[in-house]
């Protein structure tokens, strides 16, 4: 029996207000426009409420960050819940003293299935070049530590945030772990890095979805943020051939919708056998363990 279920990609413009609300009924719109179009699970960009204060240096950073459930945000819950869609929730998170770039997974019930914190914290050197402002994420963010899998809408599915798409083991360990679909929030800037941002965007994107046998769903923010450049270009990606599906542009928000045969994860992980051949015994390195130099 075909199993498939229709995802939205919730492609955001720039954020030039301080008010979370302002955040919040666009993204209720959103949810809106995707439930008529019967979409299943939506997914949004990455801290998608505020500006990417991270690209500066702020003393009051703690405006932006939540603890959930908050009133502010519960009305996209909600309204999602009436629609019987699951929500994929990037946001700043609070967790006593520790501050964390988050996603929760919220079910079609809205019940918090639980919530992934984003495990690779960069950090960007300012420039000269048009949009260099650099990231500062490390001065913000406490990585996390672990790559749960979440089950919505009885499908598997894993998240990686923005950074976390360069290094293909954060993926790998959710695909070993049954993910189906892994959803990558990401709020990504040119820097005025043409060659290695705007033309290699979606080189890790497709690469992750190709190895892994699972459809990736990329999320993006577009559009000038007072002179941050996103790239935009949120995609959906097929397993087979890691072909893409979908693709925004550049400039402006845009919903993405797609139905996904779930099949296709089987037939792309049987057709390129990686599950059989793969030798874990040999990869002790990976984690940490010592690299033998052999001597010839």
């Amino acid at each position: 029996m075909t199993r498939k279920i229709i995802v939205a990609a919730a492609q955001t413009g720039p954020v030039l207000t301080d008010d979370i609300a302002t955040g919040i009924a666009e993204a209720c719109d959103m949810v809106r426009r995707a439930s008529e179009q019967g979409v299943d699970i939506i997914c949004f960009s990455e801290l998608f409420l505020s500006p990417f204060f991270p690209n500066r240096l702020e003393r009051n950073f703690h405006k932006w960050f939540l603890t959930l459930p908050d009133e502010r945000t519960q009305p996209l819950f909600d309204i999602a819940r009436q629609h019987n869609m699951a929500v994929i929730f990037p946001y700043g998170e609070r967790d006593g003293q520790h501050f964390y770039n988050a996603t929760a997974v919220v079910d079609s019930d809205g019940r918090l299935c639980g919530t992934y914190r984003k495990t690779h914290i960069p950090a960007i050197f300012p420039s000269n070049l048009k949009g260099g402002t650099g990231s500062y994420e490390k001065f913000y963010f406490t990585p996390g530590d672990d790559y749960p899998v979440f089950k919505v809408k009885g499908v598997k599915v894993g998240v990686q945030i923005c950074y976390d798409r360069k290094f293909p083991e954060g993926s790998r360990a959710l695909a070993v772990q049954g993910a189906e679909i892994l959803f990558m929030p990401i709020c990504a800037a040119s820097y005025g890095e043409t060659k290695l941002r705007d033309q290699a965007w979606d080189v890790p994107l497709r690469s992750r979805a190709y190895e892994n046998g699972t459809f990736v769903v990329a999320v993006n923010r577009a559009g000038d943020e007072k002179g941050r450049h996103h790239l935009g270009r949120s995609m959906i990606i097929n397993p087979i051939g890691a072909e893409v599906l979908v693709e925004g542009g550049e400039d402006s928000s845009e919903l993405l919708v797609q139905t996904l045969d779930l099949d296709d994860v089987n037939a792309a992980q049987t057709s390129l056998p990686w599950w059989r051949d793969r030798r874990p015994d040999t990869y002790g390195v990976l984690a940490g363990g010592e690299a033998r130099t052999r001597s010839r």
